[in-house]
């Protein structure tokens, strides 16, 4: 097997990018860009930690994630599993990434920067949700933004009804623990609570 060992192969086989592959690199949220962040209620999160890497979904109402000023994020941490994976990795080494989807477009944004957690009461409340406050914040420091062109979009088809998989034809998330824990966790019961369960604990 041959492997790549040097930057110098890597530019070797695929040369260098062209000017629009590089002039829409920039270290502020243009007016563009931020339209794009107000506009996507989905966003993958990649941070950094002592464990290693982790990439996790945020999901919310479209512009869920708040542009204040033209180099800072707010993303507020809504409900989850309480493995605070992400936050962990923040606290520890702040560097992290984001990438924002918006359906039915194949143009993706990407952020790069530093991330940090804020309790600030004023911040927490005004992210409130059906009475629901996080319990924190992500801000984020906007190091590098640019948008990804739609090739991986088109290729996988990803917004096409007809590339949409029948739920029925997967493990389900109380199949999958029962068979990872020999019965003890999960199963049917599971997955029949799950939807009271989560239309309980969006927020």
């Amino acid at each position: 097997m041959s492997t790549i060992t040097t930057v110098e192969q890597l530019e070797a086989l695929y040369g260098l990018p062209k000017e629009a592959s590089t002039a829409k690199e920039i270290n502020w949220i243009s007016a563009e860009y931020r339209a794009l962040i107000e506009a996507s209620p989905f966003a993958v999160l990649a941070t950094n930690g002592p464990e290693g890497l982790d990439c996790s979904p945020r999901g919310d109402v479209a512009g869920f994630v708040r542009v204040d000023g033209d180099r800072t994020l707010l993303m507020p941490d809504r409900r989850g599993n309480n493995r605070v994976d992400s936050l962990r990795n923040i606290v520890r080494d702040g560097r992290a990434a984001l990438l924002f989807l918006i359906p039915g477009s194949g143009t993706t944004l990407r952020v790069n920067g530093k991330a940090e957690l804020s309790t600030d009461p004023d911040l927490l409340a005004s992210f409130v949700v059906k009475g629901q406050a996080p319990r924190s914040v992500i801000v984020f420091t906007v190091e590098a933004i640019y948008f990804q062109c739609a090739r991986a979009i088109v290729r996988s088809g990803l917004w096409k009804p007809e590339t949409q998989v029948d739920p029925k034809s997967l493990p389900t998330p109380g199949q999958i623990l029962a068979g990872l824990t020999n019965g003890r966790v999960g199963g049917q019961a599971y997955d029949e609570e799950w939807p009271e369960r989560a239309a309980k604990t969006l927020w």
